[in-house]
């Protein structure tokens, strides 16, 4: 391993004590905490950039990143201080590299909210990312009787700006697609579960992604969206309360300027949160050639399937 790590090192591949690029059967990443490198942005933190076989451009655009850990919130109307809003992506946060393929980063209790964080990234070949994210909140702070967390993924100018859901009736084996492409930017741009009743009371909802909620709901816990001749497969393990958002022009502006880039974003809420209780989401980002809506519901298959029972000795 020691050796492997060195050539690693010394082939020039991104790595800092706040990044590393990590790679494995033909797939690579970069990921990192909320540092600048090269293009990319500070305030940035997540999978800077993420190539897989037979994909020679990101998927996220290149300022930005995919699964950033972007917001903390609750049912108050959105801070007027922008590192309150954003805190995740300015309170202090570390970058570990734990093994050749899982990097984890760690926030200590931020100054306003009070959460600590951990998130573990790793490399599932050929073409997927596992994220799981824990939280404690240290503080007793959050309105309206719940805590939201909120991700952001920059989507590079898809020609095809929709996320693709289950029906609110619909399941794996009985699939019926919604498509959700919003005309603006916090205009019905929240998705919530078949069963989501979780009171979310919001006091100026604005045009907080994360505060309208879309009429849709999905029936499990998976979305997609199309980049290039690939796709992009969120996946979410069943038990916490998970939202799904959508902007068309979170991005910013397209590279030659004649578009706007969307956001595929998720959230996990949590309701009536205790202080010094951990939290926990179990997510995968899958991305591989787009081999049509069948090979999507296998993916989540494999994915959401319970694991075996341990066999009898």
């Amino acid at each position: 391993m020691f050796w492997a790590l060195l050539l690693f090192a010394s082939a020039g591949a991104p790595q800092s004590a706040d990044y590393a690029q990590f790679t494995q059967d033909g797939m690579r990443c970069v990921i990192g905490n909320n540092a600048a490198m090269e293009t990319h942005r500070e305030r940035y933190n997540g999978v800077f950039n993420l190539y897989v076989p037979g994909l020679d451009e990101s998927p996220f655009v290149p300022f930005y990143a995919g699964l950033n850990l972007e917001h903390y919130f609750d049912g108050r109307a959105r801070p007027g201080d922008g590192e309150v809003f954003f805190e995740p992506r300015v309170a202090p946060m570390t970058f570990r590299r734990v093994d050749a393929h899982t990097a984890e980063l760690h926030q200590p209790p931020t100054p306003f909210w009070g959460v600590e964080s951990r998130t573990r990234f790793t490399l599932r070949p050929p073409s997927a990312i596992d994220m799981q994210f824990r939280c404690i909140p240290r503080k007793d702070v959050f309105e309206g009787g719940f805590l939201g967390v909120f991700w952001a993924s920059y989507i590079n100018a898809p020609l095809d700006k929709s996320i693709y859901f289950l029906g609110e009736s619909a399941s794996l084996d009985a699939p019926c697609w919604e498509q959700l492409c919003t005309q603006r930017h916090g205009l019905h741009s929240s998705v919530r579960g078949a069963g989501d009743e979780a009171a979310t009371p919001f006091a100026e909802p604005g045009d907080l992604l994360y505060a309208n909620f879309s009429p849709l709901r999905y029936g499990a816990p998976l979305f997609y969206g199309r980049f290039r001749d690939h796709v992009l497969i969120y996946l979410f393990k069943p038990g916490p309360v998970v939202r799904f958002a959508h902007s068309p022009s979170g991005g910013g502006r397209t590279e030659q300027g004649d578009a706007a880039n969307p956001a595929w974003d998720f959230q996990l809420i949590v309701p009536r949160p205790e202080v010094d209780a951990e939290y926990t989401l179990d997510m995968r980002l899958v991305c591989k050639p787009w081999a049509g809506r069948a090979d999507v519901l296998e993916e989540a298959r494999r994915y959401l399937a319970p694991p075996a029972p341990p066999e009898a000795e």
